[in-house]
C-alpha cells in the first residue's frame, strides 16, 4: 500500500510541497581646474571656455538622463513580458494568453497534479502573477490538472489563470476535508468551491474531489494504517466522508448544475461504500513506495491500478471512474537513508525511465492518471525532509529538470 500525498492540507501538514552599472556619465572626468590654469588668457576667452564647458556638461548630463531613461523602459519591459517568472515569456507583456512555447514540453501527460505555491493556511503566500505562469507552463504538458484542497483561494486563481491564459485546460477542484475539526476545513472550502465556481462557471471543471487520502489518515488514527478500509472501524470514518460527499452533491444541485463528485484516496483504501456514493475515485498509486525499481515501476503501477482500484469500481453499481490521482518518482532525498527504496534511487534518471514506460502507454490503453506533480514543492522538505519535496518534473523555481518529455500526445 501507499501513504503519500497532501495530508492535512489546510494545516500544511502533508505526508506525500542587464544590470546598468551607474549613470552614462559616471565616469565622465570634469575638473574645473583644467580650464581655469592659463590665468592670463583674456576675460573674453575665460568667460567663452567657461560657457562652452558648461554647455558640454549640460549636454553630457541631458545624454546621461535619456540614456538612462531608455535603459530603464527596457528593462521594465523585459520584466514585464514574463509575469512573476522568467521561466516564461509573452510577446504582449499585458495578455498572457501571448506566452511563447517552450519547444522541450509537449502535451504528453492524461493529467497533473497540482498544487499553486503558498496554498497552505495560515500564511497563504499564493499569487494570481504564479499562477498564470504555472498555467502556461502546464497547458503545453496537459489539458487536464488536479487540486487537493480549496484554502487560500487557490480554486479561484487557478479558474482566473485559465480565463487569462485563454488554454485548454479542465480542472478538477479538490476540497481537503479532516475527521477531527467537525467539519470545519470541508464547510470552509466548499464554501470557497462555491464562490468560484459562481464567479467562473463550470467550463473548466472536471469535478469536485471531496477528501485526500481521507480514509487512510482516519484508519491510521484510529487502530491503524493496517485495519481494513471495509471494516466497522473504516465504515466509520466513511460515514463521514459520505455527508461531506452528499453536502457537496446539494451544493452543486442548489446551484442547478451537474459537476461530477469523486474522492482521493490511498490505492488500498477506498471503502466500497464510499465508492458507491462518487461519481469517480482517485487512486494513488506509488511505486516508490512499494519498493518497486524505476525500471519495473510502471508495469507495476498499471497492474496495481487495474487490480486493486479498477476491479473493485467495477463490481458496484453505480460504476464509478477510477484514475490514479497521484503516480510520479522523486529525483532526490534530502537524507541519504531515504533515498533509496531498496532496488531504485531518487534521481532524474529514475524519473526519466518512468516517464519512458508509462506515460505514453497509459495513455495508448485509456488509463486516466495524474502525473505526480508539476514542481518540487520546498514546504514539504521543509516538514518532512527526505523524497517528499522531490517530486516535480520541474524545480521549485519552475526549471524543467534534465529530463525529456515524452513526444506522445495524451487523449
Amino acid at each position: 500500500s501507499t501513504s503519500h500525498g497532501d495530508a492535512m492540507y489546510s494545516q500544511a501538514a502533508t505526508h506525500s510541497l542587464a544590470d546598468v552599472n551607474g549613470a552614462p556619465y559616471a565616469n565622465q572626468s570634469y575638473k574645473p581646474g583644467d580650464w581655469m590654469e592659463n590665468s592670463k588668457s583674456s576675460n573674453r576667452r575665460s568667460k567663452m571656455i567657461v560657457i562652452g564647458s558648461l554647455v558640454g556638461l549640460a549636454v553630457l548630463i541631458i545624454i546621461g538622463v535619456v540614456v538612462g531613461v531608455l535603459v530603464s523602459k527596457h528593462k521594465s519591459s523585459s520584466s514585464d513580458s514574463s509575469n512573476s517568472n522568467s521561466s516564461v515569456k509573452q510577446t504582449d507583456p499585458n495578455d498572457p494568453s501571448t506566452f511563447i512555447k517552450n519547444p522541450a514540453l509537449h502535451q504528453a501527460f492524461y493529467g497533473i497534479a497540482y498544487t499553486p505555491e503558498g496554498s497552505q493556511l495560515p500564511n497563504c503566500g499564493n499569487s494570481l502573477a504564479n499562477v498564470i505562469t504555472d498555467i502556461q507552463l502546464m497547458s503545453q504538458l496537459t489539458t487536464r490538472i488536479r487540486l487537493y484542497g480549496a484554502d487560500c483561494n487557490q480554486s479561484a486563481l487557478v479558474l482566473e489563470a485559465i480565463k487569462q491564459t485563454k488554454v485548454n485546460m479542465t480542472v478538477w477542484l479538490g476540497n481537503y476535508n479532516v475527521a477531527t475539526d467537525n467539519g470545519a476545513a470541508y464547510t470552509r472550502q466548499r464554501d470557497e468551491i462555491k464562490n468560484a465556481i459562481q464567479t467562473y462557471g463550470t467550463d473548466h471543471i472536471g469535478g469536485i474531489t471531496v477528501g485526500n487520502e481521507f480514509m487512510l489518515n482516519y484508519l491510521t488514527a484510529n487502530g491503524g494504517a493496517q485495519t481494513p478500509p471495509n471494516s466497522p472501524t473504516g465504515d466509520t470514518g466513511a460515514a463521514i466522508l459520505i455527508a461531506n460527499i452528499k453536502d457537496t452533491r446539494d451544493m452543486i444541485s442548489s446551484m442547478q448544475l451537474s459537476i461530477p463528485v469523486g474522492t482521493a484516496d490511498a490505492g488500498s483504501y477506498f471503502n466500497t461504500k464510499v465508492l458507491e456514493a462518487v461519481d469517480y475515485g482517485m487512486a494513488n498509486v506509488h511505486p516508490w513506495f512499494a519498493n518497486v525499481s524505476a525500471e519495473d515501476a510502471a508495469a507495476w503501477t498499471a497492474s496495481f491500478f487495474q487490480t486493486t482500484d479498477v476491479a473493485a469500481a467495477t463490481v458496484l453499481s453505480n460504476d464509478p471512474k477510477m484514475y490514479i490521482a497521484e503516480t510520479g518518482w522523486p529525483t532526490q532525498s534530502s537524507d541519504a537513508g531515504n533515498a533509496s527504496n531498496g532496488p531504485g534511487t531518487a534521481s532524474e534518471a529514475g524519473l526519466q525511465i518512468f516517464l519512458d514506460n508509462f506515460v505514453c502507454q497509459a495513455n495508448a490503453n485509456g488509463t486516466g492518471y495524474f502525473f505526480f506533480e508539476y514542481f518540487d514543492e520546498p514546504w514539504k522538505d521543509a516538514e518532512f525532509g527526505g523524497v517528499e519535496g522531490w517530486w516535480g518534473l520541474f524545480t521549485a523555481n519552475r526549471t524543467l529538470k534534465h529530463i525529456t518529455i515524452p513526444t506522445c500526445q495524451s487523449p
